[in-house]
């Protein structure tokens, strides 16, 4: 091989490396810009003297202030979105006695997590019987987890399977909103045969994609027409009936 065309391959060379880098770098940077929680859901929570919150960057764990009933809920958050973000809409889950472990997924986004279920649930070592569920991306992910043996059920929040679980025993519960711009009801719909035939597919009225959580608006969503208390209350309601 000429000098000339080495050195023309060493220079393609360093310009791919380049390339990969400041990709890399870049995609970096973008997973963990991240929408953070809304200060007055927050507040609420941590005022409710019947939640207890204990909290890292990678993990917040609502207990039961008094009489938690030994069952608890991996929560996986969406794409870029702040574990502690999901604090209030699922706070009516600890209100009625369950443990809620809500995880930041490795870069922000579910499908790169590669850790153990058993590495949220050692968070609650007083939990014995586990659900796990998520929204959006994080949903997606919550149902790969939900093939493990402890596991009990599948809460979804705006999300469906990527995997089968059709002819598992899981109990599953679904919830959309009707005003959901990124995971509409078609998609909801379509992805339906995914999950087992018992599955409690509940549409809340007025709720986008955002309404799940209280991070702000977020591009491509519906415009949410619900109260952020009513909406807590529907998720509390649909999850726990179908629970007991």
């Amino acid at each position: 091989m000429s000098s000339r065309r080495r050195g023309a391959l060493r220079t393609a060379v360093i310009v791919l490396v380049a390339a990969i880098v400041v990709g890399a770098s870049g995609f970096l940077v973008y997973a963990n810009v991240t929408s953070a929680a809304e200060r007055e859901p927050l507040a609420e929570v941590a005022d409710d003297p019947a939640v207890l919150i204990d909290y890292s960057r990678d993990s917040v764990v609502l207990t039961p202030a008094s009489d938690p009933n030994g069952e608890g809920l991996v929560f996986i958050a969406g794409a870029k979105i702040e574990p502690v973000a999901y604090a209030y809409k699922l706070s009516g889950l600890v209100d009625a006695g369950y443990t809620v472990v809500i995880v930041r997924p490795f870069l922000n986004f579910g499908l790169f997590e590669t850790r153990p279920l058993s590495a949220f649930t050692a968070l609650a070592p007083g939990v014995s019987d586990w659900y796990v569920g998520g929204h959006s991306l994080g949903g997606v992910k919550a149902c790969m987890y939900a093939d493990s043996p402890e596991v009990r059920g599948l809460v979804l929040f705006g999300s469906y399977c990527a995997n089968d679980l059709s002819g598992s025993a899981l109990t599953v519960v679904s919830l959309s909103g009707n005003d959901d711009g990124l995971s509409t009801p078609e998609k909801i719909d379509a992805n339906k045969a995914a999950l087992p035939a018992g599955t409690t597919f509940v549409e809340i009225d007025g709720a986008n994609h955002a309404a799940f959580g209280d991070y702000g608006l977020q591009a491509g969503d519906g415009e949410s027409s619900i109260d952020d208390s009513d909406m807590r209350d529907a998720i509390t309601e649909a999850i726990t009936g179908a629970w007991r």
